[in-house]
Formats: structure tokens, C-alpha cells, sequence
């Protein structure tokens, strides 16, 4: 099974930079989007052979999740069940027989870390949510994670030390997140390789190779055997972010 995850930074703008042509020639059996900034029925995009679940902000244009499937779940959660976290659209979990699967936008902790202490509250809420999940099945969590967790995952970590997303409070939630028992599917797959998923619009970031890697797909340690492979397709243009995915047995 083929699992593709990508923030579009705007479906509507996406779809008029080539997604169309990206989803069909992926053929994924999953293909989780995060920041759609959108209401559901405001753009037209029904691929043939899929079922569609979108999570959208109360907030327009802002925010919201979706995702395409080729098989109908068992269950669809919007949201993770508690209401203060609940209005921007951040996560859905589609429920299959032997997994469930988590598609989420992690809240921003923005500029000089302004939101910092909530972003701290959403990860202890949403690490909750994950273990509560685990319980049950074997977790593939993914999406646009907001944060590089070490050094490797960004060109320059020492400048960017103090920075949203790479703060020490936010790489210390998603390393007790993996202490839980869950795993980082690329970085654990391939220890050394640097790779990035997202570059700024500024000062030509990406013609330059100046990235972060914030996009995850990260699963239940249990699942790791299934895991044939991660990859970064940094070559797809159309958003600030490329698409991530992974293959599983």
C-alpha cells in the first residue's frame, strides 16, 4: 500500500499547479492533505475510485485537512475529541481492520513562538489521543508536523535554534511522543540522509536547498516490519511543502 501525505498550502491554488496530475500518476491508496484552506464543495476535485473525508476550519481559509482513499474505513473521526481543539480543522482518523490512520496539521507556534503554550497543549492532547488509539490497533500517523526534530532536519539549526518548530519545547514533545513507542518511518530508514520537505517563499529557499523536514510519517513501532519504505519527493512543485509517503507491506 502506497501512502502519500502533503500540506498544499491551498487546495484550490494546488489544483492549478499540477495536484491533479500528481494524484492520479501516484495511484496512492492513501493520500492525506493538510492546510486546504477551504470549506467542503468549494473546489471541484472527485478522482474516480476514492472516497473523500475533509475537516475544515471555522475560520475560512484557513487551516483543514482531507483525505482520499481507495477503500471505505470501518470508522471517520473529525477532530480528536475535545472542543478547544477542535474548531481548526487539524485532524481526521479514518479506522481500517489492522491500522488506523491519522492525518494532522500541527498548529504553528508562529512568530517569537506566540502560541507556543497552546501548541504545548495540543501535543500532550493529541500524544493522548495517539496512545488512546494505539490501544486498539497500530497507528500511521502523518502530515505536516511543524517541527524538525534534530539538527539534520533543517540546513541551519543553529540560527534557527529559537524558531518556530524548532524550538527545544516543540522537538521535546515529539521526542516523548516516540519514547511511547512509535517511530519516525524516514529518519529511522535512512539515519544520515538529509532531505527536506518544506522551504520559505524567501530569498529562494528552495533553488538553494535552504529546508526543513516537517512533514512526517510516523507509525507504531509494531508496524515497522511492514514499512518497506519512506521517501521525500522534493521534486513536486505546486506548494511550499513536497509530498512525503511511505510504502507498506
Amino acid at each position: 500500500m502506497k501512502f502519500i501525505s502533503w500540506n498544499v498550502n491551498g487546495f484550490r491554488a494546488c489544483l492549478e499547479k499540477g495536484f491533479g496530475e500528481f494524484f492520479a500518476l501516484q495511484d496512492a491508496d492513501f493520500f492525506c492533505v493538510q492546510e486546504t484552506k477551504m470549506q467542503v464543495g468549494q473546489a471541484d476535485f472527485a478522482p474516480e475510485g476514492y472516497f473523500q473525508y475533509w475537516y475544515s476550519a471555522e475560520k475560512k481559509g484557513y487551516s483543514g485537512t482531507a483525505i482520499f482513499a481507495k477503500k471505505e474505513p470501518l470508522s471517520v473521526r473529525y477532530g480528536i475529541g475535545i472542543a478547544e481543539h477542535d474548531t481548526e480543522g487539524r485532524a481526521i482518523t479514518l479506522e481500517y481492520e489492522d491500522f488506523y490512520l491519522l492525518c494532522v496539521y500541527t498548529p504553528n507556534a508562529q512568530k517569537e513562538l506566540a502560541r507556543l503554550a497552546y501548541r504545548m497543549e495540543w501535543e500532550d492532547a493529541l500524544r493522548a489521543y495517539i496512545l488512546e488509539l494505539d490501544k486498539v490497533k497500530p497507528v500511521i500517523y502523518c502530515g505536516d508536523l511543524n517541527v524538525a526534530h534534530n539538527e539534520i532536519d533543517l540546513k541551519n539549526p543553529k540560527t534557527n535554534h529559537f524558531s518556530a518548530g524548532f524550538s527545544d519545547e516543540e522537538r521535546g514533545k515529539f521526542t516523548e511522543l516516540l519514547a511511547c513507542g512509535f517511530a519516525d518511518t524516514f529518519r529511522t530508514l535512512y539515519p544520515e540522509r538529509v532531505e527536506y520537505s518544506w522551504w520559505s517563499y524567501m530569498r529562494k529557499s528552495r533553488e538553494k536547498n535552504v529546508g526543513w523536514r516537517i512533514d512526517y510519517f510516523v507509525v507504531s513501532e509494531r508496524l515497522l516490519p511492514r514499512v518497506k519504505d519512506s521517501f521525500i519527493l522534493t521534486e513536486v512543485m505546486g506548494s511550499d511543502h513536497c509530498p512525503v509517503g511511505i510504502e507498506l507491506e
